[in-house]
């Protein structure tokens, strides 16, 4: 099985995890039924970008990401090459470290 190592975030993860993940899933639903509550407004309709992660290993393994996810994430903070919604990346057959960022751009919250 895969494995989504989750790097510390001091109010979603304080101490990191480890996480089995099955291929096939999101990220974003992954962390959700491990108890890793990351925000996503809109439902993982791909529709905002609060689900935003960076993947700082294992990016490679994962699908390209599709025309709508690119043009999202344009808008997200802290923005680097190997970010993806997580709602919209899907596990594949390669660990993957990921790290959520301190910060979300969320209209509902502002």
């Amino acid at each position: 099985m895969t494995q989504l190592i989750v790097l510390p975030h001091v109010e979603l993860c304080p101490n990191g995890a480890v996480i089995d993940a099955k291929p096939g899933d999101t990220i974003c639903d992954t962390l959700l039924a491990n108890g890793i509550e990351i925000e996503h407004a809109c439902e993982r309709s791909c529709a905002c970008t609060t689900c935003h992660v960076v993947l700082r290993e294992g990016y490679s393994s994962l699908q390209p990401a599709e025309e709508i996810e690119e043009d999202l994430l344009d808008k997200a903070w802290g923005l680097e090459p190997t970010s993806r919604l997580s709602c919209q990346a899907v596990v594949a057959d390669k660990d993957l470290v990921v790290e959520i960022p301190k910060y979300t751009i969320n209209m509902v919250k502002e």
